[in-house]
């Protein structure tokens, strides 16, 4: 901090000899020296950010102890982890079932680990292959559904039981009647988390069985771009207080988390659409093109649209899934003629073969999860098909 560094090879030539210095006698593996400079690093980077912003920041440190380390590891049998401490000593962590599955897969590759008192988290890293996609599959995100399919076949995954949670979260949180705002923080904290870790465990039911039905049909998923739309629910839009609160308690966007990162773990191609491509895809009619119109007041035709030219009744999700694939396919022929489709997927070519960019999440020590009685729907696909 006194002469002002946060590269890390700034740092590194600055303290490296300072820390080998002090741990000579201790019989540390010098691998951690570079492990833990790497982490003050990003600690004073982050902090110089900050500072640059205007934001007030304390001096940094690190409130528990952890160990960062890429060097002295082994996965030994795929269930245990074995870690060098000083003077060559080795010590066993044992991995759960859960995480010995994923890394008796083929091509996995322990990078780094890290290590605290009561989590390890691995940082892995996969080599796959992306495939040619056959077909594109539109996802439609909605307050109550996920919809999925194109023109020929359409599921829908019903995302109720999200939007319960979300609400019985609200009305819990409104009941405290403390007038102490301190632990009213930390008690509406605590319900977030867990709301949120629910939530989570649901969607993750959802987006497994979507990514494994587009790796088994060769198919490449078409995102919108809906970004902005929390700005449409905002105080002051002339909207129910209610009316806000459920739509921004939506998880419009980890639902696209979810899928990114599984379909890149997958080998599965993502085509995103621009925010001038998403527009419009629910009101615009996929046979004419005509744009479709509305009756608000009407109950048999809910969530759905009248096409003056046609003459039809057309239901505005599966509509939306028919235009994001078609502009999909408008996108994956504009990329392939362009070369765009590898740029983001592909590094430089080596020797041993293509090594594709994977950047899923960390794995951490946890039970295997399994499926209630209440989330057996979310795992099946049930939807109609469209002919």
């Amino acid at each position: 901090m006194e002469s002002n560094t946060t590269s890390m090879k700034s740092l590194s030539t600055l303290c490296y000899q300072q820390l080998r210095k002090s741990f000579q006698n201790t019989g540390l593996p010098s691998g951690y020296y570079l492990t833990a400079i790497s982490k003050a690093s990003g600690i004073l980077a982050s902090r110089k950010k900050s500072i640059r912003r205007g934001i007030f920041t304390k001096c940094p440190y690190l409130k528990n102890p952890l160990l960062v380390s890429c060097y002295d590891f082994k996965i030994v049998n795929n269930d245990k982890l074995q870690v060098s401490l000083r003077h060559g000593k080795k010590i066993s962590l044992p991995l759960t079932k859960h995480v010995a599955m994923i890394l008796s897969e083929k091509d996995i590759e322990v990078r780094s680990i890290t290590v605290t008192p009561s989590v390890l988290s691995l940082s892995i890293r996969k080599k796959v292959e992306y495939y040619k996609p056959k077909t594109l599959i539109g996802i439609d995100r909605n307050a109550s559904n996920l919809t999925c399919g194109n023109s020929t076949r359409s599921v829908q995954f019903n995302l109720k039981k999200v939007e319960e949670i979300a609400k019985v979260t609200r009305e819990i949180i409104k009941s405290f009647k403390r007038n102490d705002f301190r632990i009213g923080r930390i008690l509406a904290a605590k319900y977030g988390k867990r709301r949120s870790e629910r939530v989570k465990q649901i969607l993750h039911h959802v987006t497994k069985t979507i990514v494994f039905d587009l790796k088994q049909k060769e198919a490449s998923p078409v995102i919108e771009n809906i970004t902005g739309l929390r700005n449409l629910y905002r105080k002051g839009n002339f909207q129910g207080k209610n009316f806000r609160a459920r739509m921004n308690s939506v998880p419009w966007f980890e639902i696209k988390r979810q899928i990114e990162y599984k379909a890149a773990w997958n080998g599965v191609p993502v085509i995103q659409l621009s925010k001038e491509e998403t527009r419009g895809t629910s009101k615009s009619c996929p046979a004419c093109g005509e744009r479709l119109q509305e009756d608000r007041y009407s109950r048999v035709h809910r969530r759905e649209l009248w096409c003056g030219k046609c003459g039809k009744w057309r239901d505005r999700d599966l509509v939306a899934v028919m235009n994001i694939s078609r502009k999909g396919w408008l996108r994956f022929g504009q990329s392939s003629a362009k070369g765009e489709a590898d740029e983001a997927m592909v590094q430089e070519p080596r020797k041993e073969g293509i090594l594709l960019k994977v950047d899923a999440s960390k794995l951490r020590i946890c039970r295997v999860p399994t499926i209630t009685a209440n989330d057996k729907e979310l795992t099946e696909p049930k939807g109609k098909a469209i002919q």
